[in-house]
């Protein structure tokens, strides 16, 4: 018989840090993999949610976001379900995606690294702002809340730095300020109760 919840909780993570977060890279839609200490940081988040149970789990297309996810699932069999969703993959850095922080700002300086790099309205040349970021992540939250609701589920979420910035911004409704300024740390699990 399927438990019955007063709530529903949502379970969402940073995957673990990858070769380009290492390098100090933008790595927007570019695939690296978890580092050994982006591997051990995942098998943090794992332990961390191993006594939780939810049935539903989403990721998206990158491999550190899948990677991430595997580690947590080894500890619920109860999750038959993966859906891939790319509407929490990480922001888009388009021209800038494989280049380095500081070349960047050798280049054009701090205040125009900070201005896009935590800038809320300004994205980089071809890429995304987080106001970019926050609309298809807004998307997300309307298709996932209805679907907990109707299949009476709890999920967990293996996304990216950014997309948590935003989805974050959203539930707990918070000031651009705020959000501009947060560090979305490798291993903490956020959780939210719908």
């Amino acid at each position: 018989m399927k438990k019955r919840y007063k709530y529903h909780n949502i379970y969402i993570f940073r995957h673990g840090q990858t070769t380009f977060n290492r390098d100090k890279k933008f790595t927007g839609f570019l695939d690296p993999t978890l580092t050994k200490l982006g591997m051990k940081q995942a098998k943090t988040i794992a332990k961390k949610l191993k006594n939780k149970k939810f049935q539903l789990a989403f990721q998206t297309r990158l491999k550190r976001s899948k990677q991430t996810l595997k580690e947590v699932l080894k500890y619920h069999p109860e999750c038959k379900k993966t859906i891939i969703d790319n509407r929490m993959i990480e922001r888009n850095y388009g021209s800038l995606n494989g280049s380095s922080h500081d070349s960047f700002i050798k280049k054009y300086g701090i205040r125009e690294y900070n201005s896009i790099h935590r800038g809320f309205f300004k994205g980089p040349p071809n890429g995304e702002s987080f106001s970019d970021v926050e609309k298809r992540v807004k998307s997300f939250i309307r298709y996932l809340i209805p679907l907990m609701k109707k299949n009476k589920v709890n999920v967990v979420i293996s996304a990216h730095g950014n997309s948590i910035r935003l989805f974050r911004k959203i539930m707990e409704k918070a000031q651009i300020s705020s959000v501009c300024q947060w560090f979305i740390p490798y291993d903490k699990v956020f959780v939210y109760k719908i």
